[in-house]
């Protein structure tokens, strides 16, 4: 997850796009510090998620983790791409 965490990261500072994760909420993580703490916004879910009609819910507290889109960013096109 650590090295999935690094890739947005890196994304939206190479190419300034717009990235959302949801992810557990490991704030003990070394991603987290390194990639996430005071570097993108994150909302804390409150209670466990559960999807659909399962009967159980997550094992662990979930975070949605964002990555602003920066002004003029590419949202990695190569530079003789057409941007939208």
């Amino acid at each position: 997850m650590g090295k999935w965490v690094e890739k947005a990261y890196r994304t939206n500072q190479e190419h300034g796009n717009l990235v959302v994760m949801l992810l557990p909420a490991r704030t003990d993580t070394k991603w987290f510090h390194e990639f996430i703490y005071q570097k993108a916004e994150v909302r804390f879910v409150r209670g466990r998620l559960k999807f659909g009609d399962s009967k159980n819910s997550a094992p662990f507290p979930s975070m949605v983790v964002i990555y602003k889109k920066k002004e003029g960013a590419d949202n990695g096109k190569s530079k003789g791409e057409e941007k939208e």
